[in-house]
């Protein structure tokens, strides 16, 4: 997590609490240690964040204090609701939890009129039909492609296996596939996650992209449809 976005975070469980809360509290929901909350306290008291307690007390946050209002369009706010409901299609169970904690987040800085409207959005978007896979985490592979590693799939059956350099995940209506270079085919391939039935990510890593990725999305423009 982003120190900007802990720190966010902070403001927010402060916001909604009853009452102080001890540093050992919010590091629990923070999931970071007592020490990091100690920091990110005192960082936000420096740049007047009116946050008042002690160690060993507990912190509250001085009423009357807000973020600065976010403002959206309305169709800004149709495109968030709509949007967060697409993500239930994408069978990432990280993203959905991502996608609910966005929306709480917004609603609490909407106006009320607005919120009261994108709380209860009429909008509906169907579950899709895609598998939710078995043999793979989606984060671990996020986490790849953020930090440039290989990955070492089994796909389909035991003989198949591959040594990869993931580039991106393509998230088609009914189908989720990882792009990659394929180090056993030296040139880009697809792979399925519904048909990859084992995943380990690898300390190694692969070179920077090098313009691999931008490649990789002009080849994808050229063949659209979702591999089979």
């Amino acid at each position: 997590m982003r120190r900007a976005d802990r720190l966010f975070d902070v403001i927010q469980a402060l916001r909604s609490a009853k009452g102080p809360m001890t540093a050992a509290a919010l590091a629990d929901r923070l999931e970071v240690t007592v020490r990091t909350v100690y920091r990110d306290i005192a960082t936000l008291q420096a740049r007047r964040v009116p946050i008042e307690g002690a160690a060993g007390i507990g912190y509250v946050l001085r009423r009357g204090f807000d973020l600065p209002p976010l403002m959206f369009t309305t169709e800004e706010v149709d495109a968030i609701a709509v949007g967060t409901q697409l993500v239930r299609r994408l069978r990432d169970p990280a993203l959905q939890d991502a996608a609910a904690n966005v929306l709480a987040k917004i609603a609490v800085v909407l106006p009320d009129h607005a919120r009261r409207y994108f709380e209860d959005a009429p909008f509906y978007v169907s579950e899709g039909s895609a598998r939710v896979p078995d043999g793979v985490d989606l984060s671990e592979i996020r986490s790849a492609i953020r930090d440039t590693r290989k990955l070492r799939l089994t796909y389909v059956d035991e003989r198949n296996r591959r040594t990869v350099w993931p580039i991106a995940l393509a998230y088609y209506v009914d189908v989720t596939v990882v792009a990659s270079w394929c180090e056993l085919r030296n040139d880009y391939r697809h792979f399925r996650i519904d048909r990859i039935e084992r995943l380990t990510s690898l300390a190694e890593r692969y070179p920077p992209d090098n313009g691999r990725l931008a490649e990789w999305f002009a080849l994808s423009k050229q063949r659209p449809d979702a591999p089979v």
